[in-house]
């Protein structure tokens, strides 16, 4: 392996890494906000933003036969989850929070997630499709997960663009890749893809199709 290619290697790691950990951070916003909204306790926050910022990873994981888990391998996972959690959580008792901030951590964290997924999966040299697949999951579990141990109707299910943000973002990060374009663009624009569509769709209720019966 020459200079150059071990040096693309070594980005596209600490691009990852930083993917990974940023989204970690958001998505542990995510779920202690979610943690406020349901009047959780302190205990109850922490683990709600644990759940959320590695539920979709950990799956992933394990579906990739990746092991060790990567919080477990990495304790600055966890690290990040709790200063994040316990700060959001003084920020909470402080001020009070707007409620749309819980949408755009959401957001910011499917963003990062799907786009980090993908690249995971891309990486153990699966096809398209099962990138796909895997960055969609990584994005979308940790929410599901949160919002069903906040008693919330998980958004995913809900008739806005989510999971199909998710899907349109890291086909557009997996096309411009295949036209030749710089891993960084590719990444960013895929991220941007995500969140912009999830945020129209929160904001003017972009959905996809309905299904009717007949009759």
């Amino acid at each position: 392996m020459n200079q150059t290619t071990r040096g693309s290697a070594s980005t596209r790691l600490s691009l990852l890494y930083l993917l990974d950990l940023v989204g970690v951070a958001v998505f542990a916003i995510s779920g202690a906000l979610a943690a406020a909204h349901a009047g959780m306790d302190l205990l109850g926050g922490v683990a709600l933003a644990a759940l959320t910022a590695i539920g979709g990873g950990t799956l992933r994981d394990l579906l990739l036969n990746r092991h060790p888990i990567f919080w477990i391998s990495d304790s600055r996972y966890l690290c990040v989850i709790l200063l994040t959690a316990l700060l959001t959580m003084l920020w909470i008792i402080r001020e009070p929070v707007p409620g749309h901030v819980l949408l755009i951590a959401d957001a910011l964290g499917l963003a990062l997630f799907a786009i980090s997924g993908a690249q995971v999966a891309e990486s153990s040299g699966h096809s398209p499709l099962i990138v796909v697949l895997m960055g969609t999951m990584t994005g979308t579990a940790g929410g599901m997960l949160r919002d069903v141990m906040s008693a919330r109707v998980p958004l995913i299910f809900q008739k806005d663009l989510y999971a199909s943000a998710a899907i349109a973002g890291i086909v557009v990060y997996l096309v411009l890749q295949r036209l030749g374009a710089e891993r960084a663009v590719a990444i960013g624009t895929g991220v941007l893809t995500i969140l912009a569509l999830r945020l129209a769709a929160v904001a003017w209720g972009w959905h996809l199709p309905l299904l009717h019966l007949g009759g």
